[in-house]
């Protein structure tokens, strides 16, 4: 551990020494060459996690001392415009935090915010990284969860609603394959198809049919044969039935259900009723669905033989993508693209990576967040300013302004 921490520091040094200008960095060298996890959008938290407080940055900038290469999975958490942090999951299987920190999201003892990255306390099997407003969350390779950060409405999962700046392990929860995080909510798959959720649920967003905030897991009713779910801000969705990955093509027989907050269509069943059990997004899905993704108050599936993306919900910025500002309260078509291959939704934009490997953005972009250049809206797709070579996920805060490729 001691030499990884050495190796961070340097790393550290030598990129901030190259910001100002005392490092010169040979063009042709190795490192220059490397690819980079990359952040934009706001960053008065440190969420871009360069080594800066710059109020925003409005093109690509890289994550201080990480390479691609050495990156599995990231996460985006934020619970406001300015607020957000990030995660990176490590080849291994250690954990990287950066960003605001006042509940101890970054899960590194303390409730300072650092604007490089850091190890996430006493994680060296994590598997899969999450991250909400102001919480974290990892899944472990004994297939167990754990959580640190902010706890008000047991959104950790420990039976207590006191915060934790380090981990510590979500009760009674064994054989999770899957996990996602909403604003101030968590969810767990099991291997069995089962979903279970904790935390905030005023809106429903637990799905056991009540509005009792819980702080320990509880089923989440009427709902089996989960493939992938994910969580935002207060509403949850699932994959029903096969999908895409692990050898496994998507069918026309799968479908999604969704559950919680709906005042702006976000659940896509043709209605603004909130919901505290499951119910089916409509929609017609040919060739099956093979991603699910969720914005604060917005929605996306990936479906048919082309990857198009469809989106439903809040559409204030433009979110949706569908060259309007108006709600969807069921599933339209994003204009102009093809190929999805990863989508991922911000309080108020979303991003895309096709298969071209170009990063397409939409919706607000008051911070930067669309990445091209500007801080004008769009209510249809634009190309990130920067070119992102090699890029295969992408990441934004349900509850923030910002986003993350590598």
């Amino acid at each position: 551990m001691t030499n990884f921490r050495t190796t961070r520091l340097c790393s550290a040094i030598a990129a901030a020494l190259t910001v100002l200008g005392l490092v010169a960095m040979p063009v042709g060298s190795a490192q220059a060459q490397e690819k980079r996890l990359k952040a934009w959008g706001n960053n008065r938290s440190g969420q871009l996690g360069d080594g800066t407080w710059t109020d925003f940055r409005t093109s690509a900038t890289s994550v201080t001392g990480l390479t691609s290469a050495e990156v599995t999975k990231i996460a985006a958490g934020g619970a406001g415009p300015t607020n957000g942090h990030g995660l990176a999951l490590l080849t291994d299987h250690t954990v990287l935090s950066w960003g605001a920190n006042t509940y101890g999201q970054l899960g590194d003892g303390t409730v300072f915010g650092h604007n490089t990255p850091g190890l996430v306390a006493g994680l060296g099997d994590a598997r899969d990284v999450a991250a909400g407003g102001s919480h974290s969350l990892a899944l472990l390779g004994d297939q167990t969860v754990v959580a640190w950060g902010h706890n008000n409405y047991g959104q950790l999962g420990n039976g207590t609603n006191a915060d934790s700046s380090v981990p510590v392990r979500v009760e009674g929860l064994n054989k999770v394959i899957a996990i996602a995080a909403g604003s101030e909510h968590s969810l767990a798959l099991r291997e069995d198809g089962t979903v279970w959720a904790w935390g905030y649920n005023i809106n429903g967003q637990l799905g056991d049919g009540t509005s009792a905030s819980r702080n320990v897991p509880s089923q989440v009713v009427n709902l089996t044969g989960v493939s992938k779910i994910v969580a935002g801000c207060n509403h949850n969705l699932a994959l029903i039935g096969p999908a895409s990955g692990g050898g496994t093509k998507p069918t026309s027989g799968n479908s999604i259900k969704a559950w919680g907050y709906n005042a702006t269509g976000q659940l896509g069943d043709n209605s603004t009723i909130n919901r505290y059990t499951p119910v089916d997004t409509q929609g017609i899905w040919l060739g099956g669905v093979s991603q699910i993704a969720a914005g604060c108050n917005h929605s996306m599936a990936v479906t048919d033989s082309d990857n198009r993306l469809k989106a439903w919900g809040q559409n204030t910025s433009g979110q949706i993508g569908d060259g309007t500002t108006d709600y969807r309260i069921t599933p339209v078509p994003v204009t102009g693209i093809k190929g999805v291959q990863a989508v991922a939704g911000g309080r108020e934009h979303t991003i895309a990576l096709l298969g071209d490997n170009t990063v397409r953005s939409w919706g607000a972009n008051g911070s930067g967040q669309l990445g091209n250049g500007t801080t004008d809206p769009s209510a249809v797709p634009v190309t990130t300013l920067t070119p992102l070579v090699g890029v295969d996920k992408v990441a934004a805060p349900v509850g923030g302004d910002f986003s993350l490729a590598n």
